[in-house]
């Protein structure tokens, strides 16, 4: 069997740049880490998250850096031995014991190096010196020539993470380092050097599929592959002159894997076991978890333009999704808990999908795997965002390796079910005046997205859809961005318009959308110490990378909420139009199901404390907006939405099982008084339908449209519908009663309401930074009430939910305006 030694402990690094002042000739190393980490951890740098110190560590990523450890080893000439690196971050030159072993120019590959006739008895030093990725993109613009960026930095010039050298939401940190572990593996006679494995359905069947390539060494031996899932066992021969076998498996009648707002999430171990016949050796061997699902990507032309939908298991599905990106800008420090938390959270929020973003990375093994547990579908960009990339040489080949090696090790994952292009590439260049720039015979990328990444993807893992980008609408011949075909960003909303225009669009599939709004109040007091705070502070400021992104914050409040006067206000204010906006735009598109197949908000989570599109923020806390995505992607939504003649309200049913019950409503005064109701006995909404219910006239025509309010309930789904925007509603100052008991893990915090009260919450975090709370967002009639559980374990009495605060509304921003 092939013996691993991890090499993770005993590494120092050191500064090349000796001019340096103030760093130690050794600085212990943590591997994986990068340099940031290390110098964070050894107190040689101030945190780069908090305050405004990024700029204080721009240095980092313009030096060269060298990481040095020591290993016992012993020669064998029986075996091959062999380094091998998971990643290197970015651009290293590797030697043993002083001899030059390999050079590496890709963050996303593994890298093998045979270091059998290098190594000798006892300690051997291993060193690996990294250039800065800004000297190194500076020679690559040389060689190919300009292409547009929308980003700072050279990131669509090398293969490196595109978003550490800074976007609209992330900070630019510069990263160097081992990111992911390093060992040395022995093996003799024959190892797996690539293997293929996909899982799919044939029939009522599962059929698993197995591409194996071998690296033999020394007498090439017959051998045999034995492959064994769910108590099927298969044994394949391997002659002596072969390198490579192909074959099948099928599992009988397996349980079906499901998203989980549909179904169970079975998964099944597989093991391979490659064995010299001769001796009954087991030389290597492959171990995953495998689910059975059908997938395809539904494209064909429709009397609506041309479809976009995933069908699993033969069911079209209305994708609840999110956008996600490196969830630290240092990834590392992303462990295996981490992740499971975060998807347990997108989960929690009703979320089905996560789209693993393009200027980002392929994230470690333990995301796929929550993944795959967790019944969270993955759509996989490859690593092309906001930019035109070379297609010579030597980014081609670095790009076709990488692809290679992520294919083939994601490939088995139930969970992803799209690889896709580019971010944004086609459409910048049909649409951002990227082709004055380029010149002629000049190239921008589309050969990978047309031709390279779709042969890739064919000849690798051919069970799994490709498709050229986000946004792209299936034919260059048709706009990149179109409504009626492929996938579309919608983002004229949040840069230049308010989020009503939302309902101007009814795409096929919207695959980003978003609105910003600041991370949780603990998360800003953890990051910016600024006295006073306010959105203009030096340190909250700095927090906010995109353009005129504050400016942007108070434009969007216009028509919808009062400017605010106070940073508690605006804090409130801004969270809250956020939490609106998507839930506005994803409860339009979900109420025409028949036409559009998803929604994938930008975005879910964050890489560090900033102002941002996302739900949950990088400390993990939940901002008002992902309240709204959990009662937004509720499998079963009722929705009040305009339609011709008037109002109706909508019903939306992913479940399995039809929706059929009453459904009532009325319009009512601000005070509780009934102008007109109905009731319907019997509205039947089946599986994977919207079904719409026209208001009746006298239900959607006010007397007095600033104090009115339509409620519409079936069952115990309640849907709202103002007849103004806050700014114009006759909202009352908040008068309410609170009861605080204790309970296991927390209390329950009751809130009555002695008058209308819109868009309840309590902000947990101002209590305790560790606390959660359950729901929000929550609109009680006079005399309803609510409670709200809070997790902490901290003691907190009624006098501790204060209003204004702790527990806000939109009332106490509009009332007395």
């Amino acid at each position: 069997m092939i013996e691993k030694t991890a090499l993770n402990s005993g590494w120092t690094l050191s500064c090349n740049d000796t001019a340096r002042p103030g760093l130690p000739a050794a600085i212990p190393a943590a591997v994986p880490g990068c340099v940031h980490l290390d110098l964070l951890a050894n107190r040689l740098i101030p945190d780069p998250y908090i305050d405004v110190n990024e700029i204080t560590n721009d240095w980092i990523g313009k030096t060269d850096w060298t990481y040095r450890c020591s290993f016992e080893a012993m020669p064998d000439d029986a075996r091959v031995q062999e380094l091998v690196f998971e990643g290197l971050d970015t651009v290293a030159v590797i030697s043993l014991n002083g001899e030059e072993i390999g050079r590496t120019f890709n963050m996303h590959r593994t890298y093998r190096f045979d270091v059998s006739g290098l190594l000798k008895s006892g300690a051997n030093e291993l060193t690996v010196i990294f250039r800065s990725a800004y000297a190194y993109g500076a020679e690559m613009e040389k060689h190919y020539g300009y292409r547009p960026n929308n980003y700072p930095g050279p990131g669509n010039l090398m293969r490196k993470m595109a978003c550490n050298f800074g976007w609209d939401w992330g900070p630019t940190l510069v990263t160097a380092g081992l990111w992911k572990p390093v060992r040395l593996e022995s093996w003799d006679r024959a190892r797996l050097a690539e293997t293929r494995v996909s899982a799919t359905l044939a029939g009522g069947d599962g059929l698993v599929k197995v591409h194996a390539r071998l690296a033999r060494y020394g007498d090439k031996t017959a051998l045999r592959l034995v492959a064994a899932i769910g108590g099927v066992t298969t044994t394949v021969a391997i002659g002596p002159g072969e390198d490579e076998v192909a074959f099948e498996l099928v599992l009988p009648s397996p349980q079906l894997w499901w998203p989980h707002h549909l179904g169970a999430q079975p998964l099944y171990p597989m093991a391979l076991r490659l064995i010299d016949d001769a001796s009954d050796d087991v030389l290597d061997g492959f171990e995953r978890e495998l689910g059975f699902r059908s997938l395809r990507l539904d494209t064909s032309a429709d009397e609506h333009g041309s479809a976009f939908t995933f069908v699993i298991n033969d069911v079209p599905l209305f994708i609840c999704g999110a956008n996600w990106i490196p969830d630290d800008c240092f990834p590392p420090r992303v462990t295996a808990e981490r992740y499971a938390a975060r998807i347990e959270e997108a989960k929690a929020a009703n979320i089905h999908m996560l789209r693993v973003w393009g200027g980002g990375i392929f994230e470690t093994d333990e995301f796929y795997e929550a993944c795959d547990r967790a019944g969270m579908l993955v759509w996989q960009d490859f690593l092309f965002a906001c930019a035109a990339y070379p297609e010579e040489e030597p980014l081609r080949s670095e790009v076709e390796a990488e692809v290679r090696d992520n294919v083939v090790r994601l490939m088995p994952h139930a969970s992803l079910v799209l690889w896709n292009g580019n971010n944004e590439n086609i459409w910048g260049f049909d649409e951002w005046g990227w082709r004055p720039i380029i010149k002629a015979g000049e190239s921008w990328g589309l050969g990978y997205y047309l031709d390279l990444l779709p042969k890739l993807s064919a000849e690798l893992d051919p069970d799994r859809p490709y498709y050229p980008g986000s946004p792209y609408s299936g034919s260059m011949e048709i706009e990149p961005n179109a409504d009626a075909h492929g996938c579309k960003h919608i983002w004229d909303v949040w840069n230049d318009v308010g989020y009503e225009v939302y309902r101007n669009y009814i795409p096929r599939f919207c695959s980003e959308f978003g609105w910003q709004a600041p991370a949780a109040w603990a998360t800003i007091e953890e990051s910016v110490h600024d006295a006073p705070l306010t959105p203009q502070s030096n340190g909250v400021f700095h927090h906010q990378k995109a353009t005129q992104g504050n400016d942007k914050l108070i434009g969007g409040l216009s028509g919808h909420l009062p400017e605010p006067k106070t940073m508690d206000d605006w804090h409130f204010a801004t969270q809250l139009n956020q939490a609106r906006a998507i839930r506005f735009g994803v409860e339009h598109m979900r109420s025409h199901r028949n036409i559009c197949k998803g929604a994938v908000v930008w975005q879910f989570n964050d890489c560090w404390p900033v102002t941002s599109w996302a739900a949950l923020d990088s400390a993990g806390r939940r901002k008002p907006l992902w309240y709204a995505l959990k009662a937004a992607y509720d499998p079963r939504l009722l929705t009040i939405q305009p339609r011709a003649g008037g109002l109706a309200a909508v019903a939306v049913n992913e479940r399995t099982l039809f929706w059929r019950a009453k459904i009532s409503g009325k319009r009512l005064t601000l005070d509780g008084t009934v102008l007109a109701e109905f009731e319907f006995w019997r509205l039947l909404c089946d599986r994977f339908e919207a079904k719409e219910f026209p208001l009746p006239e006298d239900i959607v025509t006010p007397g007095l449209p600033k104090n009115e309010v339509i409620v519409v309930e079936m069952l115990d789904r309640r849907a709202f519908h103002y007849f103004v925007e806050d700014i114009k509603l006759a909202l009352p100052a908040p008068r309410l009663t609170v009861d605080v008991v204790g309970i296991d893990g927390g209390y329950e915090v009751k809130v009555t309401a002695q008058n209308f009260l819109k868009e309840l919450c309590l902000m947990a975090d101002r209590l305790d930074p560790n606390a959660v709370v359950d729901t929000m967002l929550v609109t009680l009639l006079p005399e309803e009430s609510h409670v709200f559980a809070v997790k902490t374990a901290k003691v907190i009495s009624v006098n501790d939910i204060v209003i204004g605060t702790v527990l806000r509304s939109a009332n106490d921003l509009v009332a007395g305006r």
